[in-house]
């Protein structure tokens, strides 16, 4: 397959791979902490891969182990997981611009492989919409980081949980390797607010049931995002109309010293 790619595609999904590689550690972290924690659910082993290779989501994955546990109704299991990956929904569209010319089944599984550091980094590259060449080969390349060292080390934790001891803080460990990547992503002040919005509200609502506070936060950060933009948007727009008229007053201004001068 490899061969039938242009030498354009092939050089983007090299790419791929290397800005993604920085991320892997943190990927590793949360994949093992995550396949430990199903394994030592009520999931049996066969169930518990099967589930890292379906769902294919960290967070929903471990909302929904206490609720299985607990042997509530599926509709509320299915509903908490819904509510987690609501961010998904707001991924894909930002990526409809970029890749809908390519079939409904290609774009079915961008969605799969698609997630928060893929789309981070995907939108941090400003490419252009529509068809260009290399684009979709630089996801792919991100996804392959991505999709490999998550169900790699879920795998392992799900199969050597056993020897994996509750306080190693490996969840902490994973969080804490994400920060430089947000922080990286924090470009200008619309980003600023975003994250800032998003971090108070996640921190006021983490006590609500069905971790209500994961889609508020995101909803927070959409609204504050586009208040923001919508400002500087205004303040670029004044300062453009203000530009035109000092340059026509000073340029009359010029004119008249130079009437002076000539009479």
């Amino acid at each position: 397959m490899p061969a039938r790619f242009s030498a354009i595609d092939r050089a983007a999904y090299v790419q791929g791979l290397r800005d993604c590689s920085p991320t892997v550690m943190a990927l590793l972290s949360w994949g093992l902490v995550t396949g430990v924690a199903m394994s030592k659910s009520v999931l049996t082993v066969p169930q518990a891969i099967g589930m890292s290779l379906f769902v294919y989501a960290g967070s929903s994955q471990l909302a929904a182990l206490p609720l299985l546990a607990a042997k509530l109704p599926i509709w509320t299991i299915l509903l908490t997981a819904a509510m987690v990956n609501l961010r998904f929904l707001i991924f894909s569209a930002g990526l409809v611009p970029h890749f809908a010319y390519l079939p409904f089944w290609r774009r079915t599984l961008l969605g799969y492989f698609n997630g928060d550091i893929v789309y981070l980094l995907f939108q941090k590259r400003a490419f252009p919409v529509g068809h260009v060449p290399g684009k979709e080969a630089y996801f792919w390349g991100m996804a392959s980081v991505t999709w490999a060292s998550w169900q790699i080390s879920s795998i392992a934790g799900i199969v050597l949980a056993s020897f994996v001891p509750d306080n190693w803080g490996l969840e902490l460990a994973g969080t804490v390797a994400l920060v430089p990547l947000i922080v990286t992503a924090i470009v200008n002040r619309s980003t600023l607010a975003a994250v800032s919005v998003a971090g108070i509200v996640a921190l006021l609502a983490i006590d609500l049931p069905y971790r209500l506070a994961l889609p508020l936060a995101v909803m927070a950060a959409l609204g504050a995002g586009s208040l923001a933009d919508v400002i500087t948007g205004r303040a670029h727009a004044r300062r453009g109309r203000g530009e035109p008229a000092s340059a026509s007053a000073a340029a009359s201004n010029s004119a008249q010293r130079h009437e002076e001068r000539v009479r």
